[in-house]
């Protein structure tokens, strides 16, 4: 999958099937369903799903959880907007 059919995807009422964790939670948070894609990263042990952890929590305003997913993700903490890091992971966990 692309980061361009990953993003038309959006447009569906249900992620693409055969993605892993990480890019479900991801494609929930990017739809605007935080409560889903929390659910589903809860899911995840991989450190993929703990950088989106980090992102959601970070989206939620709770930076010292989301500082603790981005440990277990062995990520630095993003300066970045909320949206510009969910797209740096798309990059990253499509390519």
């Amino acid at each position: 999958m692309t980061e361009e059919e990953f993003k038309l995807s959006l447009e569906d009422e249900l992620p693409p099937p055969k993605i892993n964790t990480a890019l479900t939670a991801l494609w929930w948070q990017k739809k605007g369903d935080w409560d889903k894609a929390h659910t589903v990263v809860q899911s995840g042990s991989s450190m993929d799903a703990a950088w989106v952890h980090a992102l959601l929590h970070r989206e939620e305003g709770d930076l010292s959880n989301a500082n603790y997913w981005y440990r277990r993700a062995k990520q630095n903490p993003s300066t970045e907007s909320v949206l510009d890091e969910g797209d740096i992971i798309l990059t990253n966990l499509i390519s």
